[in-house]
C-alpha cells in the first residue's frame, strides 16, 4: 500500500502594501444669482467611460490651508471663484494606486460664488453644470459626497 503524504499548499506570498495618507479639499459652490440656488459639479469620465459628476476637490499644497485649497480647486476645475460660507464636513476612503493603499481624507465646504465663468478647460474635468440645489444630491456619484448635501440649504439660507 502506498503512502500519499499531504503537504500544506503554500499561498503564493502576497507584497504588503506600503500606506499613504493624503488629504484634500474642494466643495459645493453655489451660484447666489439664481433662484433657487444652483451648485457648479464637474463630471469625469471612470475607468469604465461613465461619467460620474462629484464635486471639485484636490489636493492641499504644502502650506496651504484647507480652505485655499477648496477655493483654489473649486475656481481650478470649475472656473468659478467662490468664498468660503460653511464647512460640510470631511469624507475618507481607501484606493490603491502606483503599488500603494491610499487613505484620503477629503474636507468639504459651502462655498458663494463671487466671480468667474463655468468652465470645463481643467484636462482631468469632461464636463460642467450648475445643478439645481434640490437636484444636486440626486446627480452626485458618490454616496458621502451625497450624505453632505442634507444641511446645504439651511446653511445657505442662515448664511445670505
Amino acid at each position: 500500500m502506498a503512502t500519499v503524504t499531504r503537504h500544506a499548499r503554500r499561498r503564493p506570498s502576497r507584497r504588503r502594501l506600503s500606506r499613504v495618507d493624503e488629504v484634500s479639499a474642494g466643495g459645493l459652490v453655489l451660484n447666489a444669482g439664481t433662484v433657487p440656488p444652483a451648485g457648479a459639479l464637474i463630471g469625469k469620465l471612470s475607468r469604465r467611460g461613465t461619467l460620474i459628476w462629484a464635486l471639485p476637490k484636490g489636493k492641499v499644497e504644502p502650506g496651504e490651508t484647507l480652505e485655499r485649497t477648496a477655493i483654489r480647486e473649486v475656481q481650478e476645475e470649475t472656473g468659478i471663484v467662490g468664498e468660503i460660507v460653511a464647512p460640510l464636513g470631511s469624507v475618507q476612503y481607501w484606493f490603491i494606486s502606483g503599488g500603494k493603499r491610499i487613505h484620503k481624507t477629503v474636507h468639504h465646504f459651502l462655498l458663494r460664488a463671487v466671480g468667474g465663468a463655468l468652465s470645463d478647460a481643467d484636462m482631468e474635468v469632461t464636463e460642467v453644470a450648475w445643478v439645481p440645489l434640490s437636484e444636486v444630491p440626486r446627480r452626485l456619484s458618490h454616496a458621502d459626497e451625497r450624505s453632505l448635501m442634507g444641511d446645504v440649504a439651511t446653511l445657505w439660507e442662515q448664511r445670505q
